[in-house]
């Protein structure tokens, strides 16, 4: 009997001592990912869409939960205030697309020092520019989008093989202008190496001023249209939108006229009778890579924080679409050698004007 009872009583403790053991054990929550929307809207087809996008593929493939804030304005103030509901809510980790949260994300990296930020397309600075800080916490990441249009110019080119082109861009900020710069530069590599005949006309090249006057952008589109002009680059947001829907229309009568789309693949916006695209071909920054990656690194422990990243050709950061249906194979095929020339160095697009068109 004695035997019996010893027998229960180490069993007892046993149990006693795996239950306070389980009891103990600590709680890994997931990570919570937030993101704040610029003005546009979540399916912009554009950075929004593009962050949103990469930090969905995230949270297929990691432990983690998501969710997004849209700002009722436009102001610091906006977007300071969706910041803080996330962080309210247990988000420690958030991504904001866009040069539009430089100075929210100076000022909030310093306020939420125990939360991790990712700027995409802009580095933190105060308002009136006379101190960048980009904190231990903080990581900024540009694009080369010098790069992305100059494939894009190199494809369009092949493509119509001759003829004349034109370029709209929204605001004349940084990676508008690479864009416009990097473009020129591929249609004159095509012109000099490749046979092409494009003509690009310095009145052909324009920047309306907005990202979001989308008849200026449509006016614009068929003025150039008018004056000859077979294929526009627009890199310039609600603008664009208006480029395009100008294209549409046009197509729609018979004419044949190409938009070559920006930041994503903008195939399905040019769509104008079921099946048909407009969009030749789209100047790509992988924002949702950028967004993907940061996320990766911060579960891994190696987030770059206090470090300005570039997504290049190098690294994948830049491209055009893996399809382009209204590309023929060679072109494609073609495209791909410049891409991987621009990888290794053998070809360096520049990311300023230099002796482009004046």
């Amino acid at each position: 009997m004695k035997k019996i009872i010893i027998a229960v009583l180490v069993a007892a403790v046993f149990l006693a001592g795996c239950a306070k053991k389980t009891e103990e054990a600590p709680v890994v929550e997931k990570l919570k990912v937030g993101m704040v929307t610029d003005s546009g809207s979540i399916d912009d087809k554009s950075f929004n869409q593009g962050t949103w996008e990469g930090i969905l593929e995230a949270e297929k493939d990691m432990d983690i939960s998501t969710k997004y804030l849209k700002p009722v304005g436009t102001t610091e103030a906006d977007y300071v205030k969706e910041i803080g509901n996330l962080y309210d809510a247990g988000f420690r980790f958030m991504v904001t697309p866009g040069f539009k949260f430089e100075t929210t994300i100076f000022a909030a990296q310093d306020k939420y020092t125990d939360a991790k930020f990712v700027l995409i397309d802009g580095a933190p600075h105060n308002a009136d520019y006379s101190v960048f800080n980009t904190a231990s916490n903080t990581v900024s990441i540009f694009f080369a989008e010098n790069e992305s249009g100059f494939l894009a110019g190199v494809a369009a080119a092949l493509q119509i093989k001759d003829g004349e082109m034109g370029f709209i861009g929204g605001m004349e900020i940084p990676p508008v202008q690479k864009f416009n710069w990097g473009f020129q530069q591929g249609v004159a590599y095509a012109n000099d190496n490749l046979g092409t005949k494009i003509v690009l006309n310095a009145e052909n090249i324009i920047y309306q001023g907005t990202f979001s006057d989308v008849a200026a952008g449509q006016q614009l589109a068929a003025q150039m249209y008018d004056k000859g002009v077979s294929v526009i680059f627009a890199a310039a947001g609600g603008v664009g939108v208006g480029a395009i829907n100008e294209a549409k229309s046009r197509a729609k009568s018979g004419e044949e006229v190409w938009i070559v789309g920006v930041d994503v693949d903008q195939y399905a916006d040019g769509i104008f009778d079921g099946k048909k695209s407009i969009i030749l071909t789209s100047a790509m920054k992988r924002i949702d890579i950028a967004a993907y990656d940061m996320i990766k690194a911060e579960l891994g422990g190696t987030f770059p924080g206090g470090e300005t990243l570039i997504f290049n050709a190098a690294n994948n950061g830049v491209s055009i679409p893996a399809k382009n249906p209204n590309l023929d194979s060679s072109v494609e095929s073609k495209v791909a050698e410049v891409f991987d020339k621009i990888k290794s160095g053998a070809i360096v697009v520049a990311a300023e004007q230099g002796s482009l068109i004046k």
